[in-house]
């Protein structure tokens, strides 16, 4: 969205491509997406293909007569024909330092993966995931702490200032190809990719939450339901107790933690299924858990479906 209204402001939009109306919320209301909301507000013509490698959308897109298409998580496979409709063709605004974290969901698994510096990168789109040569890069920090959710945010911020410098210079830059050493993937995540595995080290446990918040959510079980936990730090150094047991990690403390591979995990925010979100220890409270108590990855034997 930030790249749309920075767009607006500094260029002539002619027209804003983006997904067809979907089914969404309770009761599965036709819902359009966030950008055609943003776009009929500004008087824009929308244009929604189902299939945007159907023949008929080239030519379409084409007599729209735009010199270059801005493309920012469109979430389908643009073929040649479309990507060659607009004069100087598409560039794209990929939240990632290329050739890295290729694919639906660059900022997920960069913090999933204990990334400390992302950024964004434009690039002249091929037919490739993310593959073709790039135009311009700027880098950023992650917060240990910072959720995909709220790097999102600021990425999408740095992609809008990124993508007008390189409207700017178009005409000086020099598009550099990817090189092949150091290309990674970040495909779509899927429910599964949230389950927390308690045999893992706690500071990657702690970044499968953050970079499953806000989706799909990081997921365990006990004896009192499934619970998905939003937010959390890790602690300690070395083992403890058997990994998922509830612990009180100083004997004088009122603080409990599950245990890890290597550590603990001190969840702060958790959701109980069916519930709100609400603090750890008034969870605990609800669901009668105390030291001793066990929690388990949601595909483990005798986890609900």
């Amino acid at each position: 969205m930030p790249t749309l209204e920075t767009l607006l402001a500094q260029h002539d939009v002619v027209a804003v491509v983006t997904q067809p109306d979907r089914p969404a919320h309770r009761g599965q209301r036709l819902t359009s997406p966030p950008v055609k909301t943003r776009a009929l507000a500004h008087g824009l013509p929308i244009v929604q293909p189902a299939r945007v490698r159907d023949a008929e959308w080239s030519e379409r897109l084409r007599a729209l007569g735009a010199d270059v298409a801005v493309v920012v998580a469109f979430g389908q496979i643009l073929p040649r024909a479309v990507l060659d409709a607009p004069r100087r063709g598409s560039i794209n605004v990929h939240a990632s330092l290329l050739p890295r974290y290729r694919g639906a969901a660059p900022i997920q698994w960069a913090i999933m993966r204990g990334e400390t510096v992302t950024g964004i990168t434009t690039f002249q789109m091929d037919e490739g995931m993310d593959t073709g040569p790039m135009l311009l890069s700027e880098s950023v920090g992650i917060d240990p702490e910072e959720t995909a959710g709220e790097l999102a945010g600021r990425l999408a911020a740095l992609g809008a200032d990124v993508i007008v410098e390189t409207l700017a210079r178009l005409d000086e830059l020099t598009p550099e190809p990817q090189p092949p050493e150091g290309a990674t993937l970040a495909p779509r995540l899927k429910r599964t990719d949230g389950y927390l595995d308690w045999q893992r080290p706690a500071r990657e446990l702690v970044n499968v939450v953050r970079g499953c918040n806000p989706w799909p959510g990081a997921l365990t079980k006990s004896r009192a339901g499934a619970l998905t936990i939003w937010r959390a730090t890790a602690a300690g150094a070395g083992p403890t107790d058997p990994p998922g047991t509830v612990i009180r990690p100083r004997p004088d403390g009122d603080e409990l933690a599950i245990a890890t591979a290597d550590g603990w995990l001190v969840p702060s925010q958790v959701q109980p299924e069916n519930r709100r979100a609400m603090d750890w220890a008034e969870y605990l409270r609800g669901a009668r858990l105390g030291p001793g108590a066990m929690f388990a990855k949601p595909d483990a034997p005798g986890a609900a479906p």
